[in-house]
Protein backbone atom coordinates (compact mmCIF):
# COMPACT_ATOMS: atom_id res chain seq x y z
CA UNK A 1 0.00 0.00 0.00
CA UNK A 2 1.65 3.20 -0.92
CA UNK A 3 0.88 6.55 -2.98
CA UNK A 4 2.29 7.15 -6.51
CA UNK A 5 4.61 10.34 -7.12
CA UNK A 6 2.13 11.30 -9.97
CA UNK A 7 -0.72 11.31 -7.23
CA UNK A 8 0.56 14.08 -5.17
CA UNK A 9 2.28 16.13 -8.02
CA UNK A 10 -0.78 16.45 -10.03
CA UNK A 11 -3.07 17.26 -7.51
CA UNK A 12 -0.49 19.73 -5.48
CA UNK A 13 -0.05 21.78 -8.69
CA UNK A 14 -3.44 21.56 -9.14
CA UNK A 15 -3.88 23.82 -6.12
CA UNK A 16 -1.11 25.69 -5.73
CA UNK A 17 1.07 23.78 -3.25
CA UNK A 18 4.02 23.44 -5.04
CA UNK A 19 4.81 27.18 -5.51
CA UNK A 20 8.40 27.40 -4.39
CA UNK A 21 7.52 24.82 -1.55
CA UNK A 22 8.93 21.90 -3.12
CA UNK A 23 8.94 19.64 -0.42
CA UNK A 24 9.56 15.78 -0.75
CA UNK A 25 6.75 13.75 -1.06
CA UNK A 26 6.38 10.24 0.37
CA UNK A 27 5.07 6.88 -0.94
CA UNK A 28 3.77 6.29 3.21
CA UNK A 29 2.57 7.76 6.48
CA UNK A 30 5.23 8.41 9.34
CA UNK A 31 4.75 5.39 12.25
CA UNK A 32 4.44 5.91 15.76
CA UNK A 33 4.16 3.67 18.32
CA UNK A 34 1.06 2.84 20.26
CA UNK A 35 2.28 4.73 23.18
CA UNK A 36 3.26 7.79 21.25
CA UNK A 37 -0.14 7.89 19.21
CA UNK A 38 -1.71 7.42 22.79
CA UNK A 39 0.05 10.69 24.00
CA UNK A 40 -0.93 12.91 21.06
CA UNK A 41 -4.83 11.99 21.22
CA UNK A 42 -4.70 12.73 24.99
CA UNK A 43 -2.35 16.19 24.82
CA UNK A 44 -4.66 18.99 23.72
CA UNK A 45 -7.05 19.34 27.15
CA UNK A 46 -3.54 19.70 28.76
CA UNK A 47 -2.16 22.42 26.21
CA UNK A 48 -5.63 24.01 26.02
CA UNK A 49 -5.48 24.27 30.41
CA UNK A 50 -1.83 26.08 30.17
CA UNK A 51 -2.97 28.50 27.82
CA UNK A 52 -5.72 28.90 30.33
CA UNK A 53 -2.97 29.24 33.02
CA UNK A 54 -1.03 31.60 30.89
CA UNK A 55 -4.04 33.93 30.77
CA UNK A 56 -5.05 34.18 34.36
CA UNK A 57 -1.22 34.72 35.34
CA UNK A 58 -1.93 37.68 32.71
CA UNK A 59 -4.76 39.12 33.69
CA UNK A 60 -3.47 38.38 37.60
CA UNK A 61 -0.31 40.52 37.12
CA UNK A 62 -2.17 43.36 35.28
CA UNK A 63 -4.69 43.46 38.25
CA UNK A 64 -2.19 43.44 40.88
CA UNK A 65 -2.41 40.15 42.37
CA UNK A 66 0.65 38.87 40.81
CA UNK A 67 4.22 40.35 40.33
CA UNK A 68 4.25 43.33 37.65
CA UNK A 69 7.20 42.43 35.71
CA UNK A 70 5.19 39.23 33.73
CA UNK A 71 2.88 41.60 32.28
CA UNK A 72 5.39 43.77 31.55
CA UNK A 73 7.37 41.70 30.17
CA UNK A 74 4.65 40.05 27.50
CA UNK A 75 3.52 43.30 26.79
CA UNK A 76 7.40 44.72 25.82
CA UNK A 77 7.32 46.25 21.94
CA UNK A 78 3.34 46.32 21.44
CA UNK A 79 1.51 49.19 20.56
CA UNK A 80 -0.38 50.32 23.66
CA UNK A 81 -3.75 49.94 21.93
CA UNK A 82 -3.23 46.61 21.67
CA UNK A 83 -2.21 45.85 25.06
CA UNK A 84 -5.58 47.29 26.04
CA UNK A 85 -7.34 45.37 23.58
CA UNK A 86 -5.85 42.14 24.98
CA UNK A 87 -7.14 43.44 28.64
CA UNK A 88 -9.96 44.07 27.84
CA UNK A 89 -13.36 42.79 29.58
CA UNK A 90 -14.45 41.93 25.89
CA UNK A 91 -11.50 39.30 25.57
CA UNK A 92 -11.91 38.04 29.14
CA UNK A 93 -11.15 33.85 28.90
CA UNK A 94 -11.14 34.20 25.46
CA UNK A 95 -8.42 31.87 23.88
CA UNK A 96 -7.25 30.40 20.34
CA UNK A 97 -8.74 27.94 19.22
CA UNK A 98 -6.69 25.92 17.85
CA UNK A 99 -3.52 24.22 19.49
CA UNK A 100 -0.32 23.42 17.57
CA UNK A 101 2.89 22.61 19.28
CA UNK A 102 5.96 21.61 17.78
CA UNK A 103 7.14 18.04 19.10
CA UNK A 104 10.73 16.78 18.42
CA UNK A 105 10.56 12.52 18.36
CA UNK A 106 13.40 12.11 20.84
CA UNK A 107 15.03 9.11 21.96
CA UNK A 108 13.18 9.70 25.43
CA UNK A 109 9.81 10.69 23.64
CA UNK A 110 8.48 14.05 22.30
CA UNK A 111 9.94 17.51 23.11
CA UNK A 112 7.83 20.42 22.78
CA UNK A 113 10.03 23.02 21.51
CA UNK A 114 6.99 25.86 19.92
CA UNK A 115 3.43 26.31 20.81
CA UNK A 116 2.21 28.20 17.53
CA UNK A 117 0.01 30.56 17.68
CA UNK A 118 -1.29 31.18 14.54
CA UNK A 119 -0.13 27.91 12.61
CA UNK A 120 0.41 27.06 9.07
CA UNK A 121 0.31 23.87 7.79
CA UNK A 122 -3.73 23.03 8.30
CA UNK A 123 -4.70 23.01 4.70
CA UNK A 124 -2.05 20.90 3.84
CA UNK A 125 -2.37 18.51 6.82
CA UNK A 126 -6.07 17.80 5.81
CA UNK A 127 -4.75 17.30 1.80
CA UNK A 128 -2.35 15.10 2.99
CA UNK A 129 -4.47 13.55 5.18
CA UNK A 130 -6.95 13.09 2.89
CA UNK A 131 -4.78 12.17 0.03
CA UNK A 132 -3.18 8.69 2.45
CA UNK A 133 -6.67 7.79 3.57
CA UNK A 134 -8.06 7.14 0.35
CA UNK A 135 -5.04 5.00 -0.25
CA UNK A 136 -5.91 3.29 2.81
CA UNK A 137 -3.90 4.20 5.78
CA UNK A 138 -5.90 4.82 9.39
CA UNK A 139 -4.31 8.39 9.34
CA UNK A 140 -4.24 9.77 13.04
CA UNK A 141 -7.49 12.21 12.78
CA UNK A 142 -8.64 10.15 9.73
CA UNK A 143 -9.33 11.66 6.27
CA UNK A 144 -11.58 14.58 7.19
CA UNK A 145 -9.92 14.63 10.61
CA UNK A 146 -8.57 18.58 9.53
CA UNK A 147 -11.69 19.53 8.08
CA UNK A 148 -14.28 18.66 10.47
CA UNK A 149 -11.82 20.06 13.07
CA UNK A 150 -11.73 23.72 11.41
CA UNK A 151 -15.94 23.35 10.75
CA UNK A 152 -15.72 23.18 14.79
CA UNK A 153 -14.61 27.02 14.59
CA UNK A 154 -17.47 28.63 12.62
CA UNK A 155 -19.72 25.56 12.69
CA UNK A 156 -22.55 28.22 10.87
CA UNK A 157 -19.41 29.51 8.48
CA UNK A 158 -17.40 32.60 8.36
CA UNK A 159 -14.33 33.94 6.96
CA UNK A 160 -10.55 33.40 6.88
CA UNK A 161 -8.86 36.82 6.55
CA UNK A 162 -5.61 36.24 5.77
CA UNK A 163 -2.61 38.88 5.22
CA UNK A 164 -0.44 39.76 2.47
CA UNK A 165 2.98 38.75 4.92
CA UNK A 166 1.23 35.38 5.01
CA UNK A 167 0.53 34.85 1.42
CA UNK A 168 2.54 31.74 1.01
CA UNK A 169 -0.42 29.95 3.20
CA UNK A 170 -3.32 30.86 0.86
CA UNK A 171 -3.11 28.12 -1.51
CA UNK A 172 -3.76 25.64 1.54
CA UNK A 173 -5.74 27.57 2.61
CA UNK A 174 -8.10 28.16 -0.30
CA UNK A 175 -8.43 24.37 -0.40
CA UNK A 176 -9.35 24.16 3.07
CA UNK A 177 -12.18 26.55 2.71
CA UNK A 178 -13.27 25.07 -0.74
CA UNK A 179 -13.43 21.52 0.66
CA UNK A 180 -15.43 22.42 3.90
CA UNK A 181 -17.90 24.46 1.32
CA UNK A 182 -17.93 20.81 -0.81
CA UNK A 183 -19.23 19.19 2.24
CA UNK A 184 -22.06 21.07 2.89
CA UNK A 185 -22.95 24.03 5.61
CA UNK A 186 -21.69 27.48 5.92
CA UNK A 187 -20.85 29.10 3.39
CA UNK A 188 -17.12 29.81 4.49
CA UNK A 189 -14.88 32.05 2.27
CA UNK A 190 -11.50 33.39 1.97
CA UNK A 191 -10.37 37.39 2.64
CA UNK A 192 -7.71 39.95 2.26
CA UNK A 193 -6.80 40.97 5.90
CA UNK A 194 -5.79 44.14 4.32
CA UNK A 195 -8.90 44.83 3.16
CA UNK A 196 -11.13 43.77 5.18
CA UNK A 197 -14.07 46.03 6.72
CA UNK A 198 -16.28 45.12 9.17
CA UNK A 199 -19.37 45.44 7.41
CA UNK A 200 -20.86 42.57 8.64
CA UNK A 201 -20.23 42.31 12.40
CA UNK A 202 -22.68 38.72 12.63
CA UNK A 203 -20.07 37.13 10.31
CA UNK A 204 -17.34 34.78 12.88
CA UNK A 205 -13.56 35.10 11.33
CA UNK A 206 -10.55 33.54 11.81
CA UNK A 207 -7.49 35.55 11.63
CA UNK A 208 -4.58 33.77 9.52
CA UNK A 209 -1.85 36.84 10.32
CA UNK A 210 0.67 37.25 12.85
CA UNK A 211 -0.32 40.67 15.44
CA UNK A 212 3.18 41.92 15.07
CA UNK A 213 1.94 43.15 11.21
CA UNK A 214 -1.23 44.89 12.32
CA UNK A 215 0.36 48.19 10.83
CA UNK A 216 -0.92 46.63 7.53
CA UNK A 217 -4.31 46.15 8.49
CA UNK A 218 -6.28 48.97 8.49
CA UNK A 219 -9.45 47.18 10.19
CA UNK A 220 -6.89 45.90 13.27
CA UNK A 221 -7.86 48.32 15.52
CA UNK A 222 -11.91 47.40 14.90
CA UNK A 223 -11.17 43.90 14.97
CA UNK A 224 -9.40 43.81 18.19
CA UNK A 225 -11.97 43.58 20.89
CA UNK A 226 -13.91 40.95 18.81
CA UNK A 227 -14.22 37.72 21.06
CA UNK A 228 -15.56 35.77 18.33
CA UNK A 229 -12.40 36.05 16.40
CA UNK A 230 -10.16 33.48 16.39
CA UNK A 231 -6.91 33.42 17.44
CA UNK A 232 -8.03 36.35 19.44
CA UNK A 233 -6.22 40.02 19.89
CA UNK A 234 -3.99 38.55 22.42
CA UNK A 235 -0.31 38.42 21.89
CA UNK A 236 0.63 37.50 24.31
CA UNK A 237 -0.30 34.17 23.50
CA UNK A 238 2.14 34.24 20.86
CA UNK A 239 5.01 34.91 23.03
CA UNK A 240 7.63 31.90 23.32
CA UNK A 241 8.59 33.37 26.68
CA UNK A 242 5.70 31.29 28.57
CA UNK A 243 8.08 28.10 27.70
CA UNK A 244 10.71 29.75 29.83
CA UNK A 245 8.44 31.45 32.29
CA UNK A 246 7.20 28.06 32.83
CA UNK A 247 10.02 27.05 34.51
CA UNK A 248 10.75 30.11 36.87
CA UNK A 249 11.48 29.22 40.26
CA UNK A 250 9.70 33.05 41.42
CA UNK A 251 6.78 31.12 39.53
CA UNK A 252 6.70 27.26 40.66
CA UNK A 253 3.60 28.16 42.92
CA UNK A 254 1.91 30.36 41.23
CA UNK A 255 1.86 27.53 37.94
CA UNK A 256 1.06 24.76 40.80
CA UNK A 257 -2.07 27.17 41.72
CA UNK A 258 -3.44 28.39 37.88
CA UNK A 259 -2.59 24.78 36.03
CA UNK A 260 -3.63 21.26 37.26
CA UNK A 261 -0.82 18.93 39.07
CA UNK A 262 -1.26 16.58 36.07
CA UNK A 263 -1.07 18.87 33.36
CA UNK A 264 1.70 21.01 34.83
CA UNK A 265 3.92 17.54 35.39
CA UNK A 266 3.08 16.60 31.93
CA UNK A 267 4.17 19.98 30.33
CA UNK A 268 7.64 19.77 32.50
CA UNK A 269 8.15 16.41 30.93
CA UNK A 270 7.83 18.17 27.45
CA UNK A 271 9.07 21.44 27.27
CA UNK A 272 12.81 21.66 27.71
CA UNK A 273 13.93 23.74 30.45
CA UNK A 274 14.06 27.85 29.27
CA UNK A 275 15.36 31.31 30.67
CA UNK A 276 14.01 34.54 29.69
CA UNK A 277 17.24 36.17 28.40
CA UNK A 278 17.07 39.48 30.78
CA UNK A 279 20.10 41.39 30.92
CA UNK A 280 19.27 42.90 34.89
CA UNK A 281 22.78 41.77 36.77
CA UNK A 282 21.76 39.11 38.88
CA UNK A 283 23.39 39.89 43.26
CA UNK A 284 27.45 38.13 42.89
CA UNK A 285 26.13 35.40 45.15
CA UNK A 286 23.68 34.35 42.71
CA UNK A 287 23.88 32.42 39.56
CA UNK A 288 21.16 31.35 36.49
CA UNK A 289 19.50 28.02 37.36
CA UNK A 290 21.51 25.08 35.95
CA UNK A 291 23.56 27.45 33.63
CA UNK A 292 25.25 28.03 37.24
CA UNK A 293 26.58 31.22 35.43
CA UNK A 294 26.35 34.57 37.10
CA UNK A 295 26.07 36.72 34.08
CA UNK A 296 24.85 36.43 30.44
CA UNK A 297 28.83 37.69 29.53
CA UNK A 298 30.07 34.50 31.01
CA UNK A 299 27.41 32.16 28.65
CA UNK A 300 29.00 34.02 25.77
CA UNK A 301 32.38 31.96 27.02
CA UNK A 302 30.96 28.83 26.30
CA UNK A 303 32.87 26.33 24.77
CA UNK A 304 30.77 24.83 21.69
CA UNK A 305 30.51 21.81 23.35
CA UNK A 306 28.54 23.49 26.22
CA UNK A 307 26.86 25.04 23.65
CA UNK A 308 23.85 22.95 23.20
CA UNK A 309 21.08 25.56 23.71
CA UNK A 310 18.80 27.16 21.22
CA UNK A 311 18.06 31.00 21.51
CA UNK A 312 14.92 32.02 20.21
CA UNK A 313 12.72 35.45 19.51
CA UNK A 314 9.96 35.01 21.52
CA UNK A 315 7.71 36.77 19.16
CA UNK A 316 5.46 39.90 17.75
CA UNK A 317 8.06 39.84 15.17
CA UNK A 318 8.92 38.90 11.56
CA UNK A 319 11.43 36.34 12.93
CA UNK A 320 9.55 34.55 15.35
CA UNK A 321 7.70 32.17 12.75
CA UNK A 322 9.82 29.30 10.34
CA UNK A 323 12.95 29.27 12.35
CA UNK A 324 14.35 32.34 11.07
CA UNK A 325 14.43 33.84 15.00
CA UNK A 326 16.41 30.63 16.12
CA UNK A 327 20.15 30.40 17.28
CA UNK A 328 21.71 27.13 17.80
CA UNK A 329 24.58 27.65 20.25
CA UNK A 330 26.64 24.68 19.21
CA UNK A 331 25.82 25.19 15.26
CA UNK A 332 28.07 28.53 15.09
CA UNK A 333 31.39 29.89 16.27
CA UNK A 334 31.74 31.27 19.31
CA UNK A 335 32.11 34.85 17.70
CA UNK A 336 28.59 34.37 16.62
CA UNK A 337 27.36 33.25 19.58
CA UNK A 338 28.27 36.22 21.64
CA UNK A 339 27.11 38.06 19.22
CA UNK A 340 23.54 36.55 19.30
CA UNK A 341 23.54 36.92 23.49
CA UNK A 342 24.56 40.58 23.19
CA UNK A 343 21.75 41.27 20.24
CA UNK A 344 19.56 39.06 22.81
CA UNK A 345 20.63 41.10 26.10
CA UNK A 346 19.77 44.65 23.68
CA UNK A 347 16.58 43.84 22.53
CA UNK A 348 14.92 42.68 26.04
CA UNK A 349 12.78 45.79 26.75
CA UNK A 350 11.46 46.02 23.16
CA UNK A 351 11.58 42.51 21.80
CA UNK A 352 12.57 39.40 24.41
CA UNK A 353 14.42 36.40 23.50
CA UNK A 354 14.36 33.48 25.54
CA UNK A 355 17.20 30.22 25.80
CA UNK A 356 16.53 27.14 25.99
CA UNK A 357 18.16 23.38 26.66
CA UNK A 358 19.20 21.77 23.17
CA UNK A 359 16.61 18.41 22.47
CA UNK A 360 18.24 16.05 20.16
CA UNK A 361 15.28 14.14 17.88
CA UNK A 362 16.65 11.03 17.21
CA UNK A 363 17.95 9.44 13.94
CA UNK A 364 14.92 7.47 11.96
CA UNK A 365 14.84 6.23 7.91
CA UNK A 366 11.92 7.00 5.77
CA UNK A 367 10.99 6.26 2.36
CA UNK A 368 10.66 9.56 0.02
CA UNK A 369 9.98 10.03 -4.19
CA UNK A 370 13.44 11.57 -5.51
CA UNK A 371 12.20 14.61 -7.57
CA UNK A 372 14.19 13.82 -10.70
CA UNK A 373 13.98 10.14 -11.23
CA UNK A 374 10.64 9.15 -9.35
CA UNK A 375 12.41 6.58 -7.80
CA UNK A 376 11.86 5.84 -4.13
CA UNK A 377 14.67 6.20 -1.75
CA UNK A 378 14.85 6.43 1.88
CA UNK A 379 16.27 9.50 3.69
CA UNK A 380 18.22 9.68 7.18
CA UNK A 381 17.01 12.20 9.16
CA UNK A 382 15.02 13.93 12.09
CA UNK A 383 10.93 14.06 12.76
CA UNK A 384 8.98 17.15 13.77
CA UNK A 385 5.40 16.38 14.54
CA UNK A 386 2.81 18.95 14.46
CA UNK A 387 -0.29 17.79 15.96
CA UNK A 388 -3.59 20.21 15.39
CA UNK A 389 -6.14 20.11 17.98
CA UNK A 390 -9.66 21.94 17.36
CA UNK A 391 -11.46 23.45 21.10
CA UNK A 392 -15.30 23.55 19.97
CA UNK A 393 -17.40 26.20 20.94
CA UNK A 394 -17.93 24.28 24.32
CA UNK A 395 -13.83 24.16 25.20
CA UNK A 396 -13.59 20.68 24.33
CA UNK A 397 -10.13 19.78 22.45
CA UNK A 398 -10.27 17.02 19.22
CA UNK A 399 -6.92 15.47 17.02
CA UNK A 400 -7.38 16.69 14.12
CA UNK A 401 -4.48 15.64 12.31
CA UNK A 402 -0.71 15.23 12.45
CA UNK A 403 1.74 16.46 9.94
CA UNK A 404 5.31 15.16 10.32
CA UNK A 405 8.45 16.79 8.52
CA UNK A 406 11.24 14.83 8.50
CA UNK A 407 14.55 16.58 7.64
CA UNK A 408 18.13 15.13 6.03
CA UNK A 409 20.41 14.23 9.31
CA UNK A 410 22.61 17.66 8.27
CA UNK A 411 19.85 19.85 9.11
CA UNK A 412 19.40 21.27 12.50
CA UNK A 413 16.78 23.03 12.85
CA UNK A 414 13.52 20.50 11.88
CA UNK A 415 10.51 22.42 9.75
CA UNK A 416 8.71 22.26 6.61
CA UNK A 417 12.24 23.00 4.50
CA UNK A 418 12.91 22.60 0.29
CA UNK A 419 14.93 19.24 1.38
CA UNK A 420 12.09 18.24 4.07
CA UNK A 421 9.73 14.97 3.61
CA UNK A 422 6.27 16.54 4.58
CA UNK A 423 3.54 14.02 5.69
CA UNK A 424 0.96 12.44 7.92
CA UNK A 425 1.12 9.89 11.22
CA UNK A 426 -0.14 6.63 11.44
CA UNK A 427 0.40 4.14 14.12
CA UNK A 428 2.38 1.54 13.90
CA UNK A 429 0.91 -1.73 13.35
Amino acid sequence: MALALDDFMSDAAAVGFREDREWLFSPEPVRLSGADVAQLERLGHPLRMFQLGCDRIYRRSVKGTLPGWIADLLDAGKPGWLVEAQRSDDLREVAPRVIRPDLLLTEDGFALTELDGVPGGMGITGWLSKRYSEAGFEVLGEGSGMLEGFRTLMPDGGEVLISEEAGDYRPEMEWLVEALNDRGGGPWGMGSAEEFSDANPASALYRFFELFDWESIPAARSLARRPDLTPPFKPHFEEKLWLALMWSPSLREVWETEVRGSHLRRLRELVPYGWVVDPTPLPPHAALPRLEVNSWDQLATFSQKKRHLVLKVSGFSELAWGSRGVVIGHDISGEEWTAALERACEEFDSQPWILQEFREARMVEHPYYDPRTGAIETMRGRVRLCPYYFVDQDGRSCLGGCLAAVAPADKKKIHGMRDAILTVCVADG
